[in-house]
């Protein structure tokens, strides 16, 4: 099989070039595949691209794409799938944490008859945020795309080529990987692999950044959070119905008792509040199908090393 290496890269300019060797040494060591690499530059602040060209002249199966600006991780992601030719596609990240060495774990499952291997690590070397972002976008992808509760998702992982031909298909703006994945196929497993601690830099990852990808998980694939906006919409009005009863009931039995002004301030407080939640949700979704209408882009390609593409998609 040909093995085609998809990695996003932001702030990497001296830990590509690591994970690289890390590949070409690994994939020597399994001769019966051919490899290549498409490395994505997503507007790095250092001179990540620079690297990615000096790699690129170095070994000839390296492409190298460098995007305009900051797209995001699974922006790049959906970058770098559409200029790959193997049967399998790998996916890893661009700091070394993820071991490039036990790629053949990820390829024997394949073999298999999986369609997508995700690695599994039972010591993550993440901080204490990303460990915190990864168990909200467990519960996220669990309840939102149906995620099985014993499948474990990583940003290490292994898809035949018909998987990737079907997440490419997804041409609007915000796309997530992940969804995408689950939507093309449940015949995914897990494999356990070394997780390394990060020898330079930090997660590229803010608070930002992890709301902005969780939004994009439920709203362009689940619409579970209008569901459940219009279940507590209903809670909501049946349980002011009832206090509403309950006053009325109240002062006729009990003329004499004042109706409690702060009870109804914290009512109104409630419901008014739930009322602006749900709006914002709908307006969430509103604001993406517009900016979908208005053909934003998932990402702009500025330059390319031994590809030819377009401008951008």
């Amino acid at each position: 099989m040909k093995i085609s290496f998809v990695i996003p890269c932001y702030r990497s300019e001296h830990m590509i070039g690591r994970v690289i060797e890390e590949i070409n040494t690994t994939m020597n060591g399994i001769p019966q595949h051919t490899y290549e690499v498409v490395l994505i530059n997503d507007c790095s602040p250092d001179n990540t691209f620079g690297a990615i060209k000096a790699l690129a002249e170095q070994y000839p199966f390296i492409k190298g794409i460098n995007l305009a600006r900051n797209f995001g991780q699974h922006a790049a992601l959906m970058a770098g799938f559409r200029y790959v030719t193997g049967d399998v596609v790998v996916c890893l990240d661009d700091d070394g944490q993820t071991p490039a060495d036990e790629v053949g774990k990820l390829l024997d499952k394949i073999d298999e008859g999986y369609d997508v291997v995700y690695a599994k690590y039972e010591h993550k070397q993440h901080s204490a945020f990303r460990n915190l972002g990864s168990k909200v976008n467990e519960v996220m992808t669990r309840f939102m795309l149906g995620k099985p509760k014993e499948l474990y998702i990583s940003s290490y992982f292994a898809a035949k080529r018909f998987v990737i031909e079907d997440v490419i298909r997804y041409e609007n703006s915000f796309p997530y990987v992940i969804g995408l994945v689950l939507r093309a196929t449940k015949h995914i497993t897990n494999v356990v692999v070394n997780h390394r601690d990060r020898e330079e830099g930090t997660s590229g990852y803010t608070i930002k950044k992890l709301l902005g990808l969780w939004f994009n998980g439920f709203t362009a694939f689940s619409v579970k959070p209008l569901r459940v906006a219009t279940v507590i919409g209903a809670v909501s009005a049946l349980g002011g119905f009832l206090y509403g009863l309950y006053t009325i009931l109240k002062k006729l039995i009990l003329p004499d008792v004042p109706v409690g002004f702060s009870a109804i301030m914290s009512a109104i407080v409630i419901f008014g509040g739930m009322i602006m939640l749900m709006l914002g949700l709908i307006g969430e979704y509103i604001g993406r199908i517009y900016i979908s209408l208005n053909s934003a882009p998932q990402y702009v390609i500025r330059e390319v090393v031994n590809i030819e593409t377009d401008a951008g998609h």
